[in-house]
């Protein structure tokens, strides 16, 4: 999410133009405008405002070998990068103090970068759990085994995972989901193109080499192969689809714990929940119940060699970038298909992507000391109230809603809680054991150490003071059950411009719509509107309000679905629905709060582009970059947000001004009729 798409909640991305500690070039006079260098005059903005904003620095770089995508997102990722692997070396050089942050970072780098250890050690650091699939003699102990690699995170059979229920937002529950599967999404299980066909061909290929290279005889690895991917086609089926998971009320099954055995009987459940940590709790939420009656059927038929096998080559596969270059190399050449990547990131940079999800947090204080400081800080939050009001005044003016909702709909906007930077309490990270003895062995210690933390949360308080995310993480979230939009540190980073250096224009455009205004219109599209100012699922709309809702939403999905970036793949209108409202009442909160800054007011123009033109520009410079057809076609299948390009071209044609600023007219190919256009915040 969504390197462009960086999915996980909202999945905003936003390169908004902050203080860095690098060195200019040149004089302030010599800097190119940021809006200016990148456009293609040759593109009308009826034609195409992407292109028009973009176009210029795309036709200039293309995309790397290595990289799926490349644009601005991708240059603030490559000098963060850079900045931790100066953290990790000087870490890994310093005599820091035993079960200390620094000596945890130096091991782990040391470890991650020792080739020629990882060559040696082949399998061994696996061994042990390879040596208990191996044991399995029944489904009890196969089950028993899952419960094992589950606490070191290798993905097999079912998700599971500690939340706060959706009901009640000051309990943390235990939910069981589905998954199990190999590919990204269901669809590739079933999708007969001849881009999906060969990605099943292929995936089947990969199982049968990673089986062999892991020992088995070639003839039965291709047999294994076949039969896991009949396997998990069987599960797929049963799985629900992307755009139905967005249902909180449909995936929300309560149930308690000794009526498990009723959805599945073949599953211990006493034992699996015990071996895995869950305890202090009497019901759990079961996300699709229908899968875990599937998987029921699957247990008591499936041949327990084909399980076994199943569950061997997802252990070497999880682990396949700390193991011998073999396996790395057989998971790039797969993944090949669906990032479009010529060739595979240097070492360093996988190890400090491993660190990242490892110890992210513990990273992160260091870098919030060397790259972020108060003054940003500030701005931005000075920035989230602006655009608050911004949606009050939206609300306040609705015609569509009735009075009784709206007084709702203001208690929820205000009790939405702003994180901005970093967290004022870091975790405790003094229990994680990362020491010298392989790179596999840390990247378990560290899931494990995951594992615990998220289990021992059961029957404890909420803590919403916690971040999900690190401080050095380019992305944002609204997070529905705590009601608060959260935006690390990282998110205010791009190279070569300093924050006094922009315009208000740019940074409304990039901070006050692309990030939050977008996430703060989370808390108000088509799932988010149904949780409360608490962050409870419960209904707070009157009838005749939901139908409006849903009547305006209903708009924008026919609109998306209108889509097609690719030939015979077409963006899912009611998969990426919240993610094309959240855009779109970005946008419109935006204006509405530069509209009320004094540069607006002036009406002076730069570098040739008038103040509400830079607001739109700067907008589209936030999504600035290209991306290789094949994680196109991925995303389409497997995101719940819409390509950049439309997130951009979208919802622009549903604006009013971008119509008036830009002179729209009908017959533009950005012309959408008014009637047609999007109404709803």
């Amino acid at each position: 999410m969504k390197l462009k798409h960086f999915i996980s909640f909202a999945g905003t991305i936003l390169f908004v133009l902050a203080s860095c500690k690098t060195k200019k070039s040149g004089t302030d006079s010599d800097k190119m405008d940021v809006l200016a260098a990148n456009m293609d005059t040759t593109v009308s903005p009826g034609e195409d405002i992407f292109e028009y904003a973009n176009g210029g620095w795309i036709k200039k770089n293309p995309i790397p070998a290595d990289q799926s995508s490349w644009g601005i997102g991708n240059l603030v990722i490559e000098e963060n990068l850079k900045r931790l692997r100066e953290i990790s070396e000087k870490s890994a050089a310093a005599k820091a103090a035993k079960g200390s942050d620094e000596q945890k970072i130096g091991n782990f780098w040391s470890m991650g970068m020792d080739s020629a250890k990882i060559e040696a050690d082949g399998l061994k650091p696996l061994q042990s759990y390879l040596d208990k699939i191996n044991a399995i003699t029944d489904v009890k102990s196969l089950v028993a085994t899952v419960a094992d690699l589950k606490k070191i995170g290798s993905s097999t059979l079912f998700s599971d995972f500690v939340t706060q229920d959706d009901k009640n937002s000051e309990v943390m529950t235990y939910k069981l989901w589905q998954g199990g599967l190999g590919l990204p999404e269901r669809e590739y299980y079933f999708k007969n193109d001849s881009t999906t066909n060969n990605i099943r061909t292929q995936y089947q290929k990969y199982i049968t080499d990673i089986l062999t290279m892991a020992g088995d005889e070639p003839n039965a690895a291709a047999s294994a192969a076949k039969n896991i991917l009949a396997l998990e086609i069987k599960l797929a089926k049963a799985s629900r689809k992307l755009e139905d998971l967005r249902d909180p009320y449909a995936n929300y099954n309560k149930m308690a714990i000794n009526d498990l055995s009723r959805m599945n009987a073949s599953i211990d459940w006493a034992n699996y929940l015990n071996v895995t940590g869950v305890k202090g709790i009497d019901s759990i939420i079961v996300g699709q119940p229908e899968f875990f009656k599937a998987l029921d059927n699957e247990l008591k038929t499936t041949p327990l060699a084909d399980w076994k096998s199943y569950l061997k080559f997802n252990l070497i596969s999880d682990f396949s970038g700390a193991l011998p270059e073999k396996y790395g190399i057989a998971a790039f050449e797969f993944g090949k298909l669906f990032s479009g990547a010529k060739e595979r990131r240097p070492r360093w940079k996988r190890v400090i992507n491993a660190e990242e999800g490892a110890m992210g947090e513990m990273l992160g204080k260091l870098y919030v000391k060397e790259f972020f400081n108060e003054k940003t800080k500030n701005r931005y939050e000075d920035l989230v109230e602006a655009i608050r009001g911004a949606l009050k005044t939206r609300i306040e003016k609705l015609t569509w809603m009735s009075d009784s909702t709206k007084q709702k709909a203001f208690a929820k906007l205000a009790a939405i809680k702003k994180k901005v930077g970093y967290p004022d309490k870091w975790k405790d990270f003094s229990s994680m054991e990362i020491g010298k003895e392989s790179y596999a062995q840390n990247l378990m210690n560290a899931r494990k150490w995951w594992h615990e933390y998220e289990m021992n949360k059961l029957g404890k308080p909420v803590n919403r003071d916690e971040w999900e995310m690190t401080p050095q993480t380019y992305n944002a979230y609204y997070n529905p059950s705590n009601n608060e939009i959260v935006l690390p540190a990282g998110i205010f980073t791009v190279p070569g411009y300093r924050d006094e250096e922009l315009d208000d224009a740019v940074v409304y455009g990039y901070a006050g719509a692309s990030t939050i205004g977008h996430e703060i219109t989370h808390g108000f599209d088509d799932e988010g509107r149904q949780f409360d100012a608490k962050g409870n699922l419960v209904s707070w709309w009157t009838a005749k309000d939901e139908e409006a809702f849903k009547k305006r939403a209903n708009v924008i999905i026919k609109q998306f679905d209108d889509y097609e970036p690719v030939s015979g793949y077409r963006i899912n209108g009611k998969a990426t629905t919240g993610e094309n409202i959240a855009d779109l009442g970005g946008i419109l909160l935006g204006i509405d709060a530069y509209k009320q800054t004094e540069e607006y007011k002036a009406n002076k123009n730069k570098a040739g582009l008038t103040p509400m033109q830079r607001y739109f520009m700067g907008y589209a410079l936030g999504w600035l970059g290209h991306t290789r057809e094949e994680q196109l076609k991925n995303q389409l299948l497997t995101d719940v947000h819409s390509p950049a390009k439309y997130r951009v071209i979208g919802p622009f044609e549903d604006v009013d001004e971008f119509y008036t600023t830009f002179n729209i007219k009908p017959g533009d190919k950005m012309y959408r009729a008014d009637s047609l256009r999007v109404r709803i915040w």
